[in-house]
């Protein structure tokens, strides 16, 4: 399995990244990046939703310090939260990234979700927190991203979450086009289309929630969720191959020629995430796993959807 994976700039992004949502203990974040650097990762996705930034950026500080790994080596990704939409806000909450992550650029900056809500609003408890995309259209907010691009403060610019409807409206407005499209992916929710359109016009697709994202905060998840690691078809197969759960659907999105960036602050799991580039799945382990596909999604997105808000789960996914 190739480690990494060409976007259409040009650029090479790992195809195995450090995934650094829900590390929140202190320290947590500081010590899994340190370690992962150490095991020879080179690909950290985060975000200032995040809230963990400036523990990373210490961590990738004290790194390039000691001489564990140089600036050139390493691919960092950020996002831009929902709150700052508005061209104007664009740019001071990159630098407020930057300075956090103590980095002079980003090798890729996401527009976290196709959501918008109001400047200072931490989460959204009410309809009237938000802004429709009707009054701050996605192709603005991304305009101002692209002059980050043109200063120098960030080499590519992609998505998080977008369907295929909201990438082919912003392809057409965009000046510089996505070279990224993160989404939730796994075998319960394989997303076929998407990945092979995104595929057709050279857009890298990232999978979070890789593993199921059991560890995510009690408040996003449902009661009677179907767990993933756990199914007999994910355990069989990892038994065959005499590996964990965790790395076949590692391997699995690898498989299918996407970008992975799975989530772990132990260096034992981080070590063996890492590995699963090794594993080679035969056709008859995709086609079994090909089987599992729900349409499910852990993370559906009904934080955004309350009274008088714009958003709903129709023409959030157009689906």
């Amino acid at each position: 399995m190739k480690k990494g994976v060409t976007l259409s700039s040009g650029n090479v992004i790992d195809s195995i990244g450090l995934g650094t949502w829900k590390s929140e203990r202190p320290k947590e974040a500081y010590n899994a990046v340190r370690s992962a650097i150490d095991l020879g990762y080179r690909h950290f996705d985060c975000a200032s939703g995040y809230g963990n930034e400036a523990e990373i950026g210490a961590a990738l500080q004290d790194a390039i310090v000691a001489g564990d790994v140089q600036r050139s080596d390493l691919f960092i990704t950020s996002k831009l939260w929902n709150a700052h939409h508005y061209p104007n806000d664009v740019r001071p909450a990159l630098e407020r990234s930057l300075a956090d992550l103590k980095l002079d650029y980003l090798d890729l900056y996401l527009m976290h979700w196709p959501v918008a809500i109001k400047p200072h609003v931490g989460f959204p408890e009410k309809g009237d927190d938000f802004i429709s995309l009707e009054n701050l259209p996605i192709e603005v907010t991304w305009a101002a991203m692209e002059q980050a691009v043109t200063l120098g403060l960030v080499k590519d610019l992609g998505v998080s979450n977008f369907s295929i409807k909201k990438l082919q409206a912003l392809q057409k407005a965009a000046t510089i086009p996505p070279v990224m499209n993160q989404v939730e992916l796994h075998p319960y929710l394989q997303q076929n289309a998407l990945v092979e359109y995104c595929q057709s016009q050279r857009i890298v697709v990232t999978a979070y929630a890789p593993l199921g994202s059991g560890d995510r905060p009690a408040m996003l998840c449902k009661s009677n969720e179907p767990t993933l690691m756990d199914h007999p078809v994910v355990q069989s197969i990892a038994q065959a191959h005499q590996v964990t759960p965790a790395q076949i659907l590692i391997a699995w999105s690898l498989h299918r020629s996407n970008v992975v960036i799975p989530k772990s602050s132990s260096p034992a799991r981080q070590a063996l995430n890492l590995e699963a580039r090794n594993i080679v799945l035969t056709s008859e382990d995709m086609l079994q796993l090909s089987r599992l596909d729900l349409h499910y999604r852990y993370l559906d997105g009904s934080f955004w959807v309350m009274p008088e808000s714009p958003y709903t789960l129709e023409n959030l996914w157009d689906e």
